[in-house]
Parts: structure tokens; C-alpha cells; sequence
């Protein structure tokens, strides 16, 4: 195969504009291309009277290899297949978010009737609970944005882009979301997502292929102990509706995500390796998208072709701090996102088309040992526990979010009523001074990184834009060690994915639950 990249086209550039520009690259007719496909496609938006479409495209070999930096010959990544012996137990998986679902689906696939356990609900039943808390105030404690079918990411952008490299793994990650429903563009747009609407059909789908694979769901099921014996594991402990059962294992894959505290206190108490994790903890910050569109597209902030645009920035500190934004929804909302009774917790979500009024990111300041005032493995889930009950509090204890202009979080002054951006954030807002949420240093670190991205992006540092908080739950605040074998030091346990400090994101998580698997392939 073929990859030609760098190919510059304009905005309204159809598929035969495209396959003529390669045509040209290639010096043959365009009857000569065959298998053409998109491998990606981005924006340019650095000169904004020129903002257009980068192409790489893939096509079959039927031409000699021209002299063109631009031109490139690839393999195709290999395809997974997996061989994994079978001991006679059926292997545990805690937890169906990204890593739990291609965790459950890569050894249905082996054969091997996964029982995947899930304290939340699905995905359907889990949408009316969260329902029911933003609009009502009335938390489940075991199933919300946090736990349920599909993990946190169900209630996000549903971003896909990913820091790692990408390979067979994120390959098979991507083809299975496509194959589940997600849209075809994920497979190559350079910052693909699918939606939070979207991804509760594709969770829905993994699970009925892991079914008709052998494999179970048991929701509604929560991890309570883990059974050892001479530091090895023999079996689990589940409780469902107050009854607690035993189940047998022998190969237990721990996919259970940033939020579950109590999982990791109990793995703590049962001397399963764990360490500090860096994290960070801020605010989410909103703003009007089209203010976004224009400051991004310039002249061509309302064409039809663009969609709603977004940003990634980080400022550093002399210091040694920094604030950077993270998991940008342009035309979203932020949500409560609380998983534990009397503490306020944001995130930010957008469905598919992007189309609600605000642009929404989460704006944070890196934390560490520093911070926490500990050594203790689980330390930072204890800050991040003593943020949320302070938003608690500061949003008058009924989980309404405590919220500031940016304009008064700079000038240290309490904000008492909406300008131009309204707060998306529901069931309710309280107006506040965060300053009273972070400590200082912090505090201080935002009002600089807004300041900073305000140079950097037009309209950043607008004071009518709103700060909502607390953004605590950017990743997972500890590590589960594991080796070579991806084993912790209890053999048999396996801990993969974003709660056990691997990964940051779905397919991340995804790919590095897939790592785990693939490292029990007998060939």
C-alpha cells in the first residue's frame, strides 16, 4: 500500500477533487487508483485567511514509487488474534469501561467466557440515574457519570485521540468502535470522537458481542474482597443487592477506573502494591463556542465545513508549576459528575453534533506529594475527596456547583450574578469566590494560566466567560504496580486501564486493557 500525506485541500474539496490532487502526486490517471481511502484528516487553521484540510490517503500499489517525500509505502497493522490458554476458570474482569469492555471482548474472542462485573447499571438504566441526579440533586452512589456500563467516558466528549502510539492495538480499538456504531470518521480524522450519545449505542453493542461470545455481564455487581492464597489469587468476593457471593478465579483484570475509592482502599488493605500518582485539579472553564469559532477560523468561523472548533493549551511556571486545559468539549456542557454522597465533582460533556451554545474545558494546575502532605499511596484520593466536600459546602450542600466569572476569580472577587455565558452546569450553580475552594498556590496558578492562555487564544481570558468547580477526577491518582507480566505482586491480578495509572483516556485504555491480554497469548 500507499500513504500519500501532506495533501493541502480546501474546505469544500470533494473526494474526486482529492483522489485528482493524488492522481497528480502519483503522475497516473485516477482510473489507476484503487482500495482509496482516508488514513487522516486535519485542520490548518495557523493563518486564518487560509484555513483548510490536511489529507493522508491510502491507496493499493499500482504505479512505481515516485521520488516524493510525501509518498510512502506502509504495511497495514497486523491483525489480533488471540491464544490463550484455557485453565477451566472462567477470568474476572472488574469494571466495563473502555479497558473492562476490550478487556471482556479480547478474551470472549480467545474463547475464554469472560464474567465481566459492573457495580453500576446499563447503559439505558444508568442514563435515567443520571438523569434523575442532575435534575433533581438525587446522587446513586454506585451508578452515575462515574460507574456503569461503559465507564466515565460515556458521559464525555467521547474523545479518541491519544498521546500513544499508534499500533495494532489502537488499530483493533478503533475498528471494534466502528463496528459497534461509532462514525466512520473516527478512523481517520485526527482528533475523532464520538459522542456521548453515540458511545451509549456502542457500549450497548461490545456487550452483545461479548454475549454472543460466550461471555457474561453481571451488573449491579460490585467488587468487594479479593480471596488470596500464598500471595496468588483464588478467588473474588461480589455483593448484589446486599447479598455477598464467592466466585473462583484465577486471572482477575482490574479495569476499574479513577473513581473507585473504596476498590482501592481495599486493595491497599490487602497489601496489592499501589503508589502516588501525579494528577490535576481545577476548574471547568465555559465559554460562547462561536467567540471559539472565531478566535480559531477567523473569516471562516461559520463555515459549513469546520464544525464547532477547539483548543489545547499549557503555560509553565518559574515556579515549577503549570496550568494546561484538558478534555476540551466544544459544543457541550459541563455536568455533575459525583460519585460519593456530600462531595461536587465537574466534567464536561458534548454529544456527537457539538451544537450547544458553550464551548467547555476542563482548566487544571498539576498536583503531587507536595500537595497532598503525605507519602501515603493514597494520599492524592484524599485531596481530591477534600476539594469535592469544600465544593460541597461552598455550593450551599445540595450539589449545586460553586461557580465565578473569570473576570472576578482574577480580581479575587465573589461573583453574584451571570453576564454574557451562562453556566451550563445543572442541577444548579451557587455564585462563589473559588478561591475559597483551592489552596492558594493553586488558586494563584489558575488566575496566571488564564491570563497567559488569554495571549495565546483571543477571548480566553474574557470576564464574562465562567468558572465551575471542582474538576478533580482528570485521571486516576495512583498507580497499581505491576511487572513484566503485567502481574501485580498478588499473581493472577491484573490491573490495566486509566484507574490503574496506565492510561488517560478511552482509547488508551482501551489499547493498554488489549497490552494485557495479548501478554497471555500462548502464540
Amino acid at each position: 500500500m500507499l500513504r500519500i500525506n501532506n495533501l493541502n485541500m480546501p474546505l469544500n474539496a470533494s473526494t474526486v477533487d482529492l483522489k485528482k490532487t493524488v492522481a497528480e502526486k502519483l503522475a497516473c490517471r485516477i482510473a489507476d487508483i484503487q482500495d482509496f481511502k482516508i488514513s487522516k484528516k486535519s485542520i490548518d487553521a495557523r493563518n486564518k485567511n487560509n484555513v483548510h484540510f490536511v489529507y493522508s490517503v491510502d491507496c493499493k500499489e499500482t504505479v512505481p514509487l515516485p521520488s516524493d517525500k510525501d509518498v510512502e509505502q506502509i504495511t497495514p497493522p497486523e491483525k489480533l488474534v488471540y491464544h490463550i490458554k484455557d485453565d477451566g476458570v472462567r477470568p474476572i474482569v472488574v469494571g466495563s469501561g473502555p479497558a473492562g469492555m476490550f478487556a471482556g471482548l479480547a478474551l470472549a474472542e480467545a474463547g475464554l467466557k469472560p464474567i465481566v462485573l459492573e457495580r453500576g447499571s446499563e447503559v439505558d438504566t444508568r442514563r435515567q440515574e443520571v438523569d434523575v441526579f442532575w435534575k433533581l440533586g438525587k446522587l446513586n452512589p454506585e451508578s452515575n457519570v462515574q460507574f456503569g456500563e461503559g465507564g466515565a467516558g460515556t458521559f464525555s466528549d467521547g474523545k479518541l485521540t491519544t498521546g500513544i502510539k499508534k499500533d495494532k492495538f489502537t488499530a483493533k480499538v478503533m475498528e471494534e468502535l466502528y463496528s459497534a456504531g461509532a462514525p466512520q470518521e473516527i478512523l481517520y480524522l485526527a482528533k475523532p470522537h464520538i459522542g456521548t450519545d453515540n458511545l451509549r449505542v456502542v457500549v450497548k453493542n461490545i456487550r452483545k458481542k461479548i454475549i454472543e461470545l460466550g461471555g457474561e455481564y453481571r451488573f449491579n455487581t460490585k467488587l468487594e474482597d479479593l480471596v488470596i492464597k500464598d500471595e496468588r489469587i483464588v478467588g473474588v468476593k461480589i455483593s448484589n443487592n446486599g447479598e455477598i457471593t464467592e466466585l473462583l478465579a484465577t486471572r482477575v483484570f482490574l479495569a476499574i477506573g479513577h473513581s473507585a475509592r473504596d476498590t482501592f482502599e481495599m486493595l491497599h488493605r490487602r497489601g496489592v502494591y499501589m503508589e502516588q500518582k501525579p494528577f490535576a485539579v481545577g476548574a471547568r472553564i465555559e465559554h460562547k463556542q462561536l467567540d471559539i469559532n472565531k478566535a480559531q477560523y477567523g473569516k471562516f468561523a461559520d463555515s459549513p465545513y469546520l464544525g464547532a472548533a477547539d483548543y489545547k493549551m499549557a503555560v509553565h511556571f518559574d515556579n515549577g508549576r503549570s496550568a494546561y486545559t484538558f478534555c476540551m468539549c466544544p459544543g457541550g456542557q459541563v455536568v455533575a459528575a459525583a460519585s460519593e454522597i456530600g462531595r461536587v465533582v465537574t466534567n464536561g460533556m458534548s454529544e456527537f453534533a457539538r451544537n450547544k451554545e458553550n464551548a467547555n474545558a476542563a482548566l487544571l494546575v498539576g498536583v503531587g506529594s507536595k500537595d497532598f502532605g503525605s507519602e501515603h499511596p493514597l494520599a492524592g484520593m484524599y485531596f481530591q475527596r477534600k476539594l469535592e466536600e469544600r465544593a460541597f459546602d461552598l455550593g450551599g450542600k445540595n450539589y449545586a456547583a460553586p461557580t465565578q466569572l473569570v473576570g472576578d476569580f482574577i480580581r479575587n472577587a465573589e461573583s453574584k450574578k451571570v453576564k454574557s455565558v451562562h453556566p451550563s452546569y445543572t442541577p444548579n450553580v451557587a455564585w462563589s469566590n473559588l478561591a475559597a475552594l483551592f489552596p492558594k498556590e493553586i488558586a494563584d496558578a489558575l488566575r496566571k494560566g488564564i491570563v497567559e492562555m488569554g495571549r495565546k487564544l483571543r477571548g480566553f481570558d474574557n470576564p464574562d466567560a465562567v468558572l465551575t468547580g471542582v474538576e478533580s477526577r482528570s485521571s486516576s491518582p495512583v498507580r497499581i504496580v505491576r511487572d513484566e507480566t503485567f502481574q501485580s505482586n498478588i499473581k493472577g491480578l491484573f490491573p490495566c486501564g486509566e484507574g490503574a495509572g496506565y492510561a488517560g483516556g478511552i482509547t488508551s485504555s482501551a489499547a493498554d486493557a488489549l497490552k494485557v491480554i495479548h501478554s497471555l497469548c500462548t502464540e
